[in-house]
């Protein structure tokens, strides 16, 4: 294949994987995050009046106005550079942080790396992510290209992103992890810059992230099931393709995975690294809980993709709504800020509080 060819198939990869989750319908179809068993306690007599209520945070040395970003979804693609730049604009002006979709393909050429670079010409002072697959470090992505990816976006973290399932599914995809530990631990210790690392949607388990605290990984973001299912995603750009094992493993593990708020309670039990929740979250009421029950850090990818295939304006719009929801809960449990959210009392119900017996 030519390196023009090679190019070509990347972008047209990271098109459907942008047009997929935006025209057909992928989320979860037979579990959920189990966020609607976490029920926060009502407080009839708050003592506070709207208004007054505080939604800033601090995450890994940065101010945000409310403890959410805009997760890694998409770049790789010219379409995309339309997206990230809406959604850059929509950080910088909310005082929101950003995730970048998977970087490798901007080490390509110079125009699929303006799909990513958008972000920081866009979003100076927003606190920017960037992000490479274990799978590619686990290839031989050196270091030196690593940097090449941070460079490329001024970037604040770097996230290394866990999908062995997506892996499985696609039908370009490389189920090779073996190791992808020790090339993360190595990643830590080469760069000044704190790495996140996250699942895609199928959660992180309280062993993985014992073993991620171990090797010098400064945040986790778990990444559940429940939300926008990538076996789903892979299955149907399988079906175009006549490539029946792939859709028939699509099928199966379409469901595949730990439940967001699961995965988010048991990796909080396991170790004391500030942690991300994400996966399934559609409003400022699972932010809240998801607050509540040991996140440091929301963060949402299909909403906002949603919104900003349309416009700057409605992708501002949904998350001023989203702002609001989350000042409401906070209102509604009496807590005044978000240090004081994070210790409201709540119950977990159903097959969440069956997770833990």
């Amino acid at each position: 294949m030519t390196e023009q060819s090679d190019i070509d198939v990347i972008k047209q990869r990271k098109l459907e994987g942008l047009n997929v989750p935006l025209t057909n319908e992928v989320q979860a179809k037979t579990t959920s995050t189990y966020l609607e068993y976490v029920q926060l306690v009502h407080n009839a007599l708050p003592e506070l009046d709207f208004d007054e209520l505080d939604t800033s945070t601090t995450f890994l040395d940065h101010k945000f106005s409310a403890p959410l970003i805009i997760d890694s979804m998409t770049g790789g693609t010219p379409e995309a550079t339309k997206i990230n730049g809406r959604l850059a604009e929509t950080a910088e002006e909310l005082g929101l942080g950003m995730g970048l979709g998977s970087q490798r393909a901007g080490l390509k050429s110079k125009a699929l790396a303006e799909t990513y670079s958008i972000a920081r010409e866009r979003a100076p002072n927003a606190f920017l992510i960037a992000n490479i697959g274990g799978a590619q470090l686990a290839k031989g992505m050196s270091i030196d290209e690593v940097k090449q990816i941070i460079d490329m976006i001024n970037a604040n973290a770097l996230i290394v992103h866990l999908n062995p399932l997506q892996e499985l599914i696609q039908p370009e995809g490389e189920p090779q992890f073996k190791g992808v530990y020790q090339k993360i631990g190595e990643l830590v210790k080469c760069l000044d810059i704190p790495v996140i690392v996250k699942e895609v949607g199928a959660g992180i388990s309280k062993e993985v992230a014992f073993k991620l605290q171990v090797i010098g990984v400064n945040v986790i973001n778990v990444a559940g099931s429940g939300g926008t299912s990538w076996a789903g995603v892979e299955k149907l750009r399988a079906e175009s393709m006549n490539n029946e094992l792939k859709v028939h493993l699509g099928e199966m593990f379409w469901d595949w995975g730990i439940p967001t708020a699961a995965s988010l309670i048991e990796v909080r039990k396991s170790v004391h690294l500030p942690l991300i929740a994400s996966g399934g979250l559609r409003n400022g009421l699972e932010v809240a809980k998801c607050l509540a029950i040991g996140a440091n850090m929301c963060a949402m990818a299909l909403p906002f993709l949603k919104q900003a295939a349309i416009s700057k304006e409605a992708v501002i719009q949904f998350a001023n709504i989203l702002l609001n929801e989350l000042k409401s809960v906070m209102y509604l449990v009496g807590t005044k800020d978000i240090k004081k959210l994070k210790e409201s009392r709540y119950i977990l119900t159903g097959p969440l509080a069956e997770w833990f017996k």
